[in-house]
């Protein structure tokens, strides 16, 4: 049985949310609400977590709804606070990005699952979960954005970090199965979130996403991987190749901070040059002598500094003597970009 929460435990009440941008006079500049719907499934046994559903977790009940609550408002805070240009150094950069949570629905059993051709463990059935909560009414009538799913994995059930539903395509962490979750008016995404982890992997579900989404608008997806070198995002922004290592100690990625040596490399002492905090798509940025220190050797920190680095409002960049874009409106109105056209640096 579901128990609806319209104003829920963080008690944001609801409101029909405008579109981030009109089409006519659409501006980058922000900040860009993203409205956000909770769905939390809480498989139980008594006032327990069942364990032999989740896998690895099995406190109470309680206790689980307490850590989702907390951690879903660290991870607004990181978002927003990642999304504030060079924030680092600059405590007056406002945030490009504003969550507000519109409502949330819990489920006091195990998520629906299927058997997924390729998968050996029972994919999660985000198509069930959409229409038991009727997502058409959450997207089109009161403006959700992003799902944010609260559930488990535990060699239980597989999962995407993050799912696409678009009239433009998806476009995100998954197989981008077309048929997975339904094709509404407006975009919205889907992250699927595991509650016996922390905020930390539940942040890196969206520079993930993030990474996606900038590589699609900068046309990574239709281009050699021999040429990605020469892409502004991956090439020139992330200083990678086709082998998604550091090649150019640039601005790096989730998985590679400009020094890092392999996957998951946050806590590398090793010191390189690198101009990731004076970033110029010509190369020209100053460089500095940086490791892990820098952001504590700690992957949040890491992930919140790297988004303080993409570039966002009055970033005063150009490139082939066209402007750079606020990249946040790809994140925050990616619909509106998708109509006009918009690529990383202005027509």
């Amino acid at each position: 049985m579901a128990k609806l929460s319209w104003a829920g435990a963080l008690g944001i009440g609801l409101g029909l949310a405008a579109p981030a941008l009109a089409q006519a006079g659409a501006s980058d500049r922000g900040p860009f609400e993203i409205p956000v719907l909770i769905i939390s499934y809480f498989p139980t046994n008594g006032d327990q977590i069942d364990i032999r559903v989740t896998g690895d977790w099995g406190a109470s009940l309680a206790d689980t709804r307490a850590k989702t609550k907390r951690l879903t408002g660290e991870v607004i805070q990181a978002l927003e606070q990642g999304s504030r240009y060079r924030g680092y150094t600059n405590p007056d950069a406002p945030p490009s990005l504003r969550y507000r949570v519109v409502g949330e629905i819990e489920f006091l059993r195990p998520l629906p699952t299927f058997a997924k051709r390729g998968h050996r463990t029972p994919m999660t059935d985000y198509a069930r979960i959409m229409a038991e909560v009727d997502i058409r009414d959450w997207v089109e009538r009161r403006g959700v954005r992003e799902v944010w799913l609260w559930g488990y994995h535990g060699g239980k059930v597989d999962l995407w970090e993050s799912n696409m539903a678009s009239p433009f395509g998806d476009v995100s962490n998954s197989d981008r199965d077309p048929n997975d979750l339904p094709v509404l008016a407006h975009t919205y995404t889907v992250y699927h979130y595991n509650y016996q982890r922390g905020t930390s992997e539940a942040v890196e579900d969206h520079l993930h996403q993030i990474e996606a989404v900038l590589n699609h608008i900068d046309g990574r997806d239709h281009t050699p991987p021999a040429q990605w070198t020469n892409l502004l995002f991956w090439g020139k922004f992330v200083g990678s190749d086709a082998s998604h290592k550091i090649i150019r100690p640039g601005c790096g990625w989730a998985h590679y901070p400009p020094n890092a040596e392999r996957d998951y490399d946050w806590a590398n002492p090793r010191y390189v040059e690198t101009d990731i905090e004076d970033w110029k798509p010509d190369g020209t940025g100053r460089k500095q002598r940086l490791n892990c220190q820098r952001w504590g050797c700690d992957s949040l920190k890491w992930f919140i500094y790297w988004m303080q680095n993409v570039p966002g409002r009055d970033n005063g960049l150009f490139y082939q003597g066209k402007r750079l874009r606020n990249w946040w409106v790809f994140i925050g109105d990616y619909d509106t970009t998708r109509k006009l056209g918009w690529k990383l640096v202005e027509d």
